[in-house]
Parts: C-alpha cells; sequence; structure tokens
C-alpha cells in the first residue's frame, strides 16, 4: 500500500482516492493575502524588509495551517479504518505540510512585494480571501465527511434532518435517496 501526497496541486473538490492527500490549492493565496491585512495599518510604521517578512511569515502560516487540517482529515479517515498508524499519520503530515510551506513561501513572498508596492490591492484581497476562505471551508468540510464511516453519516444526516437542513446539497456525490424527503 502507497499512500501519495499530490506532488502536484490537485484541488480538493471531491477527491476520491483515500490514499492521495490533498494539497492547499489556489483558494490559499487570497488567504495568505488575507493574513497581511492587519499588517496594512502599520504598513507606515514599518520599513519594507519588515514588511515582506512579516507578511511572507502569516502567509506560511495560513499554508501551513490549511494543510495540516486537510492531511489531518484525510489521514484519520485512513487510521480509523486500519490502513494507516499513528506514526504513518504524523509522517504523512509532517511531509505534506512541509511541502505546503515550502511552496507558500514563495507564493506569499511574492505576494508580500506586491502589497508593499501596490497598497491599494489590499481590498480585493481582501474579497478573494473571503471567497478563498469560503472554497477551503467546504474542502475541509468534505474532507471530513469522507472520513465518516456510512453509520456516522447516518446519524449525521438524521440530526440534520431534525434541525430542518438538507445536508445532501452539501454533499451531492454521496447524497443518500433515503434521506431526500
Amino acid at each position: 500500500m502507497t499512500i501519495d501526497f499530490c506532488a502536484d496541486t490537485v484541488p480538493m473538490a471531491r477527491e476520491l482516492d483515500p490514499f492521495r492527500i490533498p494539497r492547499a490549492g489556489l483558494e490559499t493565496v487570497p488567504l495568505a493575502g488575507l493574513a497581511t491585512l492587519p499588517l496594512m495599518g502599520g504598513q507606515g510604521n514599518l520599513g519594507p524588509r519588515q514588511f515582506i517578512s512579516e507578511a511572507t511569515l502569516a502567509g506560511v502560516l495560513v499554508y501551513a495551517a490549511y494543510q495540516a487540517l486537510l492531511s489531518g482529515l484525510r489521514t484519520e479517515a485512513m487510521v480509523r479504518r486500519g490502513e494507516l498508524g499513528r506514526a504513518g499519520q504524523v509522517t504523512l503530515i509532517g511531509r505534506s505540510v512541509w511541502a505546503s510551506m515550502k511552496e507558500g513561501t514563495a507564493v506569499s513572498l511574492v505576494l508580500s512585494l506586491v502589497l508593499l508596492v501596490c497598497p491599494w490591492l489590499a481590498m480585493p484581497m481582501t474579497v478573494l480571501g473571503v471567497v478563498g476562505l469560503g472554497k477551503a471551508s467546504l474542502d475541509l468540510f468534505h474532507a471530513f465527511w469522507d472520513g465518516l464511516s456510512p453509520e456516522q453519516r447516518l446519524h449525521l444526516h438524521a440530526a440534520a434532518y431534525e434541525a430542518g437542513v438538507n445536508l445532501n446539497r452539501l454533499v451531492s456525490r454521496n447524497a443518500d435517496p433515503r434521506l431526500e424527503s
């Protein structure tokens, strides 16, 4: 059994292969930019070198946190099914976060330079960050959902139905026709 960490940036959108760890994708770029916005208010107080280093660090932390969540949710499902041990899980999460941080460093560095030169891009970056956050949240939900057992899914569907929420709209690939009504 070989577990593959996505070497290329594959969108998480319902990745079906349980042995493939998704990578943080383009949705993370605006989130990394959004993380630099608290620094924009104090840009006058920060020198260019300090702004670039802090903005790059903020972006790298966003990439690392998002990748750790994606990897953790996907590998937890493998651990529960007995396909992977805890030591293997920690190794996979560490490798995927490290690879994501390397990519995040390059992206965040370029993004911080762009924001330093064109500070007016902070507002469009905020809007894109909110859209990216929505996409990232949906990807994390799908990774969580894919790790549930069929019994856990039925229990969640029943609880959502009692609350008046139709989960089939969110998880359309795995929609249970018995719960449509």
